[in-house]
This record gives structure tokens, sequence and C-alpha cells, in this order.
């Protein structure tokens, strides 16, 4: 009985030896399908870090996102093949059979547009809309579908070193005031031109955009992101307009607005300031400019040095002033006195003759 439960122990032991041997065996799949998703992962990493890929930045459901469209991704590896050997094994998928696997490893969502309408005065819908939501039927298409990369992308070094910049930034905006002179005027010099350079640049786009529409009948904006909200720094400053996409302005539209711009024009020119009016006012603000970049601190302490020597000044002035006003009433009282007392006595001088009489 004790052989046969050896026996029979160590058929145990052989039989948990081939368990944990078939177990340790199936635990390779697991492994290989993370290997899968791992390069799926560095596969949509390079995809979106790439150049030719256009993309755009949207709100979807109040969280910033970058999208892409599916005709753009379509296009993009099919121009650019050598990518898809970062897939290994799967590198002979169809390229919709990669972009559903990237969807069911939730590396990008496809969304839709939030406005499904013609906005009046337009042809078609917005090629990049700024807003987006999610689309129920979780599938790859290249119709007017739009993908958002739902993966956090790796920062590169200038923006880690940039946000290190931003506390010493602040720190320093809260220690302007005990700056020296010199650095503050440099500031407001720089503040100012800044300024100058946006009003100018403003300026200027609204101009030829009124000339361009007025004259041609197309909408032209230089700098079209300038005053976008959802903009990147790079598409900020984008220089080359965008296409227009609005329905040409009528001809009577266009010439009344230039009868309007042409009225206020002789209107602002007729009731324009003279030359010496002009001047009063450049002599004004002049005067007002020179007051706040000639101030130095060494001024203004000399100025209150001056100030307090002549109150100093003044307060004895008044103190002798007021020692010798009231000296005469002194001897005025002494003499009222005497001359009291000498009549007294002349008074007393002739009674006393009366009564010897």
């Amino acid at each position: 009985m004790k052989k046969t439960g050896g026996g029979g122990g160590t058929a145990g032991d052989k039989k948990r030896g081939r368990r944990s041997y078939a177990d340790s065996a199936t635990d390779t799949p697991p492994r290989k399908q993370a290997a899968k998703k791992d390069v799926f992962q560095i596969f949509a990493e390079k995809v979106r870090d790439h150049k030719d890929l256009e993309s755009r930045w949207a709100v979807l459901q109040e969280t910033r996102v970058e999208y892409f469209r599916g005709k753009d991704f379509v296009r993009f590896l099919r121009n650019h093949p050598e990518l898809k050997d970062l897939l290994e094994s799967d590198k002979n998928l169809e390229i919709e059979d990669i972009a559903n696997t990237l969807l069911r490893k939730n590396l990008v969502v496809r969304c839709d547009r939030v406005v499904k309408t013609v906005r009046p005065g337009k042809k078609k819908l917005s090629t990049w809309p700024a807003h987006l939501e999610i689309f129920p039927d979780q599938v790859f298409s290249d119709n007017d579908a739009f993908y958002a990369w739902t993966f956090v992308n790796r920062r590169p070094l200038w923006q880690t070193l940039l946000s290190f910049c931003w506390p010493v930034l602040t720190l320093a905006i809260c220690l302007f005031p005990v700056y020296p002179h010199q650095v503050k005027l440099l500031i407001l010099y720089f503040c100012a031109g800044v300024l100058l350079l946006i009003l100018c640049l403003l300026s200027l786009r609204a101009l030829v955009f009124g000339a361009l529409w007025v004259i041609l009948g197309k909408r032209v904006w230089f700098f079209p992101n300038i005053l976008a909200e959802e903009a990147t720094l790079k598409e900020l400053f984008q220089f080359w307009p965008k296409k227009d996409e609005g329905e040409r302005p009528k001809w009577t539209a266009r010439l009344f607005y230039a009868i309007v711009a042409m009225l206020v024009i002789l209107l602002l020119r007729h009731h324009a300031p003279d030359e010496a009016a002009r001047a009063r006012y450049q002599k004004r603000v002049s005067n007002i400019i020179d007051d706040v970049l000639e101030w130095s601190p060494r001024l203004a302490l000399s100025g209150m040095m001056e100030k307090q020597t002549v109150v100093n000044v003044t307060d004895s002035n008044v103190t002798d002033g007021s020692e010798k006003k009231m000296a005469p009433p002194q001897d005025t009282d002494t003499e009222t006195i005497s001359d009291q007392f000498e009549a007294t006595e002349e008074i007393r001088n002739v009674g006393d003759t009366d009564h010897h009489q």
C-alpha cells in the first residue's frame, strides 16, 4: 500500500509537473499578445509623430484631442508602406484591418462632427470641425470619418524644459516692482512694441481682407489662425491663407460696403484735428511719456530731500516770525501799565495839593 501510495505520489508529482509545464506553455500566447499590443503602440506613436499625416486639434467631450481623417490615413499608409514593418508579423494586413485593430486596442476612437448642417453663407460643411463627438459604430471608414488619438503623446525635450521655465517666469513677474529703473524701461519698451505689432498686424489683416473682398469678391485672411482658440503654436503662425469655402458675395453688397467705407474715410478726414491741435496733443502726450521715462529713484529722492529742506526752512521762518510778533505786545503791555501808574501818581499829587490848600 505504501508502494502504491508512493507510486501514486510520484505519478501525482509527474502530473503536477506536466500541468505546470502546460500552464507555462499556455502563458506564452498572452506574452505574444502583449508583444503585439506593444508593436501596435509603437506603430501608432510613429504614425502620430510623422509630419506627412495631416491632423488638427478639436474639442471632444470637453477634452482637447488631436484627430485625423480616415481618407488621409489611407493615403498616408499607401505613400509610406515601410511603416508597416513595425507590425512585424502583422505587416501584411490591409489598411482597413490595421485601422480596426487600432480601434479595438483603444489607440484611436472614431468621432463625428457635432454640427452636421451647413451654416448660412457656405456651400459645404467644414473640412476640419472644431467640435467632435464619439461615433456609435467604432468601425473604420474613409468616408467623412474622423479618428482621435486616445493616448498621451510623449512630450519633446523643449516642452519639458519650457515647463520648468514657467515657475521662474511667474516669480520674475511677481518681483517686477523691485527691478532697477533701466530694466523697467526695457520691459516697458518691449511690451509697447509687442502691443503695437499686434495692433498693426490686425489692422493690416482687416485692410487686406476688406480690399480684396470689395474688389475681387474673395475672402483672404493672412495668418488665418491668429485669433483661433484651439490652434497650436505651429498653426498660430501659419502665414498662407485658407481657401475660400464660402459663397461668392453679391456685387450689390460689395458696392454698398465700398460706399460705406468711402463715407467713413471722408467723415474722418473732415473732422480730423488741424495742425495746431495735433501739435498741442502731441506735446501733451510727449510730456506725459517723458515724465514716465525720465523718472528715476535718484531724482525722486532728491526731490523729496528738497521738499523736506523747504519745509524745515519754512517752519523755522514761521517760528522766528511768531517770536518777533509776540514781543511787541509784551512791550505795549508794559508801556500801558507804566502810563496807568504815572496817571495814578499824578491824581494822587493833585489830591494832596488840594488837601494842603
